[in-house]
């Protein structure tokens, strides 16, 4: 799949009120593995490898096409160590691909690339400039009348401010910022390289290329503080249009910024409310019609989906007792609609009408009591960890370990209660003895 594009920019020759494009993009994390994915189908599992290198060939292609001057990348090229040493050689013959178009390559490092031993040892082309991490660097590009100012991550943890040390703006360039930083801080980044937008700004360069936070966001405009996002969503924590920032350059001043969509993989979170479901049945027709929904948003892109089933049913203990079942009516779902699309997991949220258990003087009620106590149980919780324990020596080392855990920590208890009860409640239907 190529770069969204919607035509060429004409670009003026050199000097005064010349106009031209750059890209700006961040936090590649190429070949970090999408989380929730590879294990589906060996075909799923060469198309999660390659997304993020298919995203970046989409960047490579689009700075291209659309005759950008240069590509600022604002940290996190790699993901920590490679698992592969391809990963270095494929982003080198990449910067040589950019080269050939007659484009240069500005780069930071962030903390993934900081932490990585094999970065230093890359031989690239000449038009590919990392910044030093020792402190900032200016480069000035006088036929453009353009000043880059940029610093690496010297370590992994960076908790000074680095952008204070930045060099004073050049007179009579278009000064750019290159940064790898929290910017005040976001849920689930480390707060490195703190600053604040205010800061940034009082700086008087005309535009920050940040990088680090994974969401697309426009902190200032006129000066531009601008995060690109990701290039390629990694889990179902990034959902939505991934990809880079396109800026155009006319008179001195941003004439034009546009978010152009190079993923290649899109996740989607949907929930859906099935309250209003009579019967079973009708729970796998709503599905379809969220997933067509989601289909047509995004024809062109493969698709990931976390489906949770939400509200208040009697037939909320039903859904439980039925969920391996649900699971391969949804894969039917999918094969109906297109082949590229995936359940990357289906949560049963529901919660019944109303909890009788307490009042029902049945020994079905009773039983309903005696699991739902056990469930609080210190044993079941002790065998619960030492589990975990051994899951966790089985992850791979990119899997993000620690926050997979704690999700399956913070509802174990309560899902065996809910399946346990669902159990009892299928007996009782199918006419067993309680």
């Amino acid at each position: 799949m190529g770069p969204l594009s919607p035509g060429r920019w004409s670009v003026a020759s050199t000097g005064v009120g010349m106009k031209f494009n750059f890209l700006h993009a961040a936090d590649l994390h190429l070949d970090s593995p999408l989380l929730g994915l590879a294990a589906k189908s060996t075909e799923l599992a060469q198309r999660v490898a390659d997304a993020s290198r298919l995203a970046f060939d989409n960047l490579v292609a689009l700075a291209i096409e659309r005759e950008c001057k240069f590509v600022l990348l604002a940290g996190d090229v790699f993901d920590g160590e490679w698992r592969d040493w391809k990963s270095g050689q494929f982003f080198v013959s990449r910067m040589r691909r950019l080269k050939e178009a007659g484009i240069q390559v500005y780069i930071v490092l962030g903390n993934h690339d900081a932490e990585n031993k094999f970065m230093s040892r890359l031989e690239f082309s000449d038009n590919v400039v990392v910044f030093p991490h020792k402190a900032a660097k200016t480069i000035d590009l006088v036929e453009l009348e353009v000043a880059i100012h940029g610093r690496s991550f010297p370590q992994r943890d960076v908790s000074e401010n680095l952008a204070a040390e930045y060099p004073p703006l050049v007179k009579g360039r278009f000064n750019i910022g290159i940064l790898h930083t929290a910017c005040g801080g976001r849920p689930g980044h480390a707060n490195y390289a703190p600053c604040s937008v205010e800061q940034l700004v009082n700086k008087g360069y005309d535009y920050w290329a940040l990088g680090h936070v994974h969401a697309r966001e426009v902190l200032h405009a006129n000066p531009h503080v601008v995060f690109p996002g990701n290039l390629q969503g990694r889990h179902v924590r990034e959902t939505g249009p991934k990809g880079a920032t396109l800026v155009t350059v006319a008179n001195g001043s941003v004439s034009a910024i546009e978010a152009c969509d190079l993923d290649v993989i899109r996740w989607h979170a949907e929930s859906i409310d099935v309250s209003e479901a009579s019967e079973l049945r009708d729970i796998p027709q709503l599905i379809h019609a969220r997933i067509t929904e989601v289909r047509q948003s995004a024809p062109d892109r493969s698709i990931a989906i976390r489906l949770q089933l939400t509200g208040q049913t009697p037939l909320h203990l039903a859904i439980i007792g039925r969920e391996a079942l649900l699971g391969e009516e949804i894969e039917t779902i999918l094969a109906t609609i297109a082949d590229d699309i995936w359940v990357e997991r289906l949560e049963i949220a529901t919660a019944p009408l109303a909890t009788k258990a307490a009042l029902d003087r049945t020994i079905g009620g009773r039983m309903n009591a005696l699991v739902a106590e056990l469930g609080s149980d210190k044993l079941l919780q002790d065998t619960l960890e030492t589990t975990l324990s051994d899951i966790a020596q089985k992850f791979p080392a990119a899997a993000h370990k620690e926050e997979a855990l704690a999700r399956v920590r913070a509802d174990a208890m309560e899902r065996a209660t809910q399946i346990a009860l669902a159990a009892i409640e299928r007996s009782q239907g199918d006419g067993d003895a309680v």
